[in-house]
């Protein structure tokens, strides 16, 4: 049964990048809202995951705003996938047309500087877009990392179809990656992570909309030990073909204290950077599983903290990895 999902998974996939590229864009995007909204109707528990978590992030919506909430929420993360499927035949003339990102000059001061900049992002609005604009309208190549999907195949078909968007994409498996990032970043490589949520014996707790949640240690590791800018960014989506985005400050690393206080002072810095973008485009973070600690299922002692993990959602959105193995940055110091 597990082999033929797989492979229903993988074809769907595959048609979806095929068939959904070929449709005229106003029929590509109905498609997509009548998806959403169909999905949305159902109030499986993905639809009612997305629900529990913008009620933490607008504590102050009653269930009939949280109801439009998820409606946008489902229709902004078709709208993801309906993009993205179409992203590799796009004109990449379109990407500078209908991506706008405010201060860029914080990405653009970074790489001119030599240093090397790490930017982490949310799941907010359209990561890959964003990618494509800052590959074909700066012409910068970055660096990412995938979590392996199931079945490889598939796995295989994300890779491609993110190098073909100019990325270099690392795998998440077998503890190579942050090694790999760091020598990129000590080049005056720009690295891009989606870090918002990370359920590993490595993350870092943080205050997150009043609650405890986990998010990577990578991105803030990555900086303190290359000497790269550490960037969060945020996106979001507007009512036109657009889609906005907001490099903020970067991080500093804390002048004072040990490598693990560091690393969780800049990582609440991300986390609050995130949460002031989500706050003004709730609709648009595509947050369908679990994060907050109090929200996980309880573990049996002795089990390993990805126990915690639960099963992904059907239909949920594979994303670059949350951040390279940890176990990784130990090796990289003793290089």
């Amino acid at each position: 049964m597990g082999a033929l999902t797989d492979k229903l998974t993988d074809g769907a996939f595959g048609l979806g990048w095929a068939g959904v590229k070929k449709l005229p864009e106003p029929v590509a995007a109905t498609l997509g809202r009548v998806i959403a909204d169909r999905v949305w109707k159902r109030r499986g528990k993905s639809v009612l995951r997305l629900e529990a978590n913008l009620a933490r992030v607008v504590p102050g919506a009653g269930p009939e705003r949280l109801r439009e909430l998820s409606r946008a929420g489902m229709r902004s993360y078709m709208r993801y996938w309906m993009e993205s499927f179409r992203l590799p035949a796009m004109n990449k003339e379109r990407f500078r047309r209908e991506v706008e990102m405010r201060d860029e000059h914080v990405l653009l001061d970074g790489m001119a500087a030599g240093r090397g900049v790490i930017i982490a992002l949310p799941h907010l609005a359209n990561w890959d877009l964003a990618g494509a604009w800052v590959t074909s309208h700066h012409g910068i190549a970055f660096t990412t990392v995938a979590e392996r999907l199931k079945p490889e195949s598939l796995y295989d078909r994300f890779v491609a179809y993110r190098e073909s968007l100019g990325m270099e994409v690392l795998p998440h498996s077998g503890g190579a990656a942050f090694g790999t990032l760091a020598r990129r970043l000590r080049s005056g490589g720009l690295v891009c992570l989606v870090a918002d949520r990370d359920l590993s014996a490595s993350g870092v707790e943080v205050d997150f909309f009043g609650s405890t949640a986990r998010m990577p240690a990578g991105p803030a590791l990555l900086a303190q030990q290359t000497g790269a800018l550490l960037v969060p960014a945020t996106l979001w989506y507007e009512d036109s073909p657009m889609m906005r985005g907001h490099f903020h400050p970067p991080v500093e690393v804390p002048e004072r204290g040990t490598r693990t206080e560091k690393t969780a002072a800049m990582t609440q810095a991300v986390a609050d950077a995130f949460a002031a973008g989500i706050a003004e485009h709730p609709e648009d973070w595509h947050m369908l599983q679990r994060l907050w600690l109090e929200d996980l299922e309880p573990r049996e002692p002795g089990a390993s903290p990805s126990a915690e993990r639960e099963p992904r959602p059907s239909g949920d959105r594979p994303e670059p990895s949350s951040s390279p193995s940890p176990s990784a940055d130990r090796r990289e110091g003793a290089e």
